[in-house]
């Protein structure tokens, strides 16, 4: 009886937690009323004059409601996720614990797929006229179709390429023309492809924010990048495995930079040689490099610079010689662009209507983790300048990497090139953004969690989307 009268009491929210939870609720709700003003206002436009080109504004899909094979294993890792994520993910080693990440978000993508069915969620996504199995035929001479692959990339050109290989440098189709050359072609190995190297992501990013900004921080991200809705196109697009490439890019780099591996000269030169082959997947991912540059500002240093140059000029050389002009892509791809539905879908509209996309990808967790990232980055950023030295709090480093992310995806928005699809194309951005979920109150990180889950599960039984 004793023991029972003296038991430690309940800890009680202070009231500027409980102000803080507050807080995370508007922003979270902040989110959803963009996602129905970019729903309503985009459905208008639609209706009236087609110019959105899209079914479901903001998002590249169509409403179907329905379920499918995939249904009850997406449910049940969810709720696995949900009650052991977060525990396992304090307890665990930490090497099982980035396998056990990647394994999580593996089923968790893979189950969500399988709601549409093998053939049209896995094996039939990259078999459409816009994709680019429909062109692996063209490769059978790597080299001269290589030095012709820009005369084709105009809708006015002879025999122009399909959308997305039009769309990216040649190392987005030869990834696929390799797969065929070694006996894995066809739809059904190339949606393995993309759903097993994108869900890698969430193991870089838990490598990268472990050597950034500590260990504690990253295990609390895990559980948030497994169940992240952006899984609703990672297995579903080469997006997701363009977004991997770069993710190991990066924690490569923050390996080399923080000298938490015993080769970082190696480490360097492998991440510029992937940095490199994120360039020749697809244009836009150069702004990979504003990460980068985050992770040696971090870092406060350039010991890794001349390696990772180097490894991103054997790239580009090895394309140069074998007859692909980067540049000269890149320009015409713009008029490309332009030629097709671009033409009409509208900036005024597109450009916060991709950030309702962004708030269905990343989550309403991910929202009000921002929404702290934000509020904590100026005293982060005071602690950058020159003469204050190397951060030294972990939350104060992680705080300066989400937001860098944040930058790329906010660059690309204004550009103008990312007019609507944004729910794929910026999933090499939109991977970083739940690592800010680390910030959130342990109390609230289930009801969280189970938000994400719930949001994706709604997206995939209600909506057919194009990716």
């Amino acid at each position: 009886m004793a023991s029972r009268a003296t038991s430690r009491p309940t800890l009680r929210p202070t009231p500027e937690e409980r102000a803080g939870y507050r807080l995370d609720l508007w922003a979270a709700a902040a989110g959803a009323l963009l996602v129905v003003a970019a729903a309503v206002i985009g459905t208008v436009i639609e209706r009236a004059n087609g110019s959105l080109h899209v079914n479901w504004p903001p998002l590249y899909a169509s409403w179907s409601p329905h379920l499918g094979p995939g249904t009850p294993a997406a449910v049940a890792v969810a709720v696995l996720v949900i009650v052991h994520g977060p525990s396992l993910a304090a307890r665990l080693p930490w090497r099982r614990l980035v396998l056990l990440g990647w394994a999580g978000s593996l089923a968790w993508t893979g189950a969500l797929a399988l709601i549409d069915g093998w053939r049209t969620g896995i094996a039939g996504r990259l078999t459409t006229a816009y994709e680019y199995l429909t062109v692996i035929h063209r490769f059978d001479h790597l080299g001269p179709a290589l030095r012709d692959f820009t005369h084709h990339i105009l809708n006015n050109a002879p025999d122009h390429w399909p959308a997305h290989v039009a769309g990216h440098p040649p190392a987005a189709v030869l990834t696929f023309v390799g797969l065929d050359r070694i006996g894995l072609g066809g739809g059904g190995w190339a949606g393995i492809w993309c759903l097993t190297a994108g869900t890698s992501a969430v193991a870089a990013v838990l490598i990268a924010v472990r050597a950034l900004a500590g260990e504690p921080l990253a295990r609390r991200a895990a559980p948030f990048l497994v169940l992240a809705p952006s899984a609703v196109w990672v297995g579903t697009s080469a997006d997701g495995y363009f977004a991997a490439v770069a993710a190991w890019s990066l924690a490569l780099l923050a390996l080399a930079a923080t000298r938490r591996t015993t080769h970082p000269a190696a480490a360097a030169l492998a991440s510029g040689l992937l940095l490199g082959l994120t360039c020749y997947l697809s244009y836009g991912l150069t702004l990979i490099a504003l990460i980068a540059a985050a992770v040696l500002w971090l870092t406060r240093t350039v010991r890794p610079l001349p390696f990772l140059a180097a490894g991103v000029a054997a790239v580009a050389v090895a394309f140069t010689l074998a007859g692909f002009s980067w540049w000269e892509g890149y320009l015409l791809l713009v008029e490309r662009y332009y030629q097709g539905a671009a033409a009409v879908r509208p900036y005024a509209y597109w450009v916060w209507g991709n950030l309702a996309c962004t708030v269905l990808i990343t989550g309403p967790a991910t929202v009000a983790a921002l929404r702290r990232t934000l509020a904590a980055a100026p005293t982060a950023m005071r602690g950058l300048r020159p003469s204050a030295g190397p951060l030294r709090d972990p939350t104060d480093r992680l705080v300066v990497l989400v937001p860098a992310a944040l930058l790329a995806l906010l660059v690309a928005d204004l550009s103008g090139m990312s007019k609507a699809e944004t729910e794929r194309i910026w999933l090499p951005f939109a991977v970083w953004l739940p690592a800010a979920c680390a910030l959130l109150p342990a109390a609230r990180r289930r009801a969280w969690l189970t938000a994400q889950a719930m949001l994706a599960l709604l997206l995939n039984q209600l909506l057919h989307t194009g990716w």
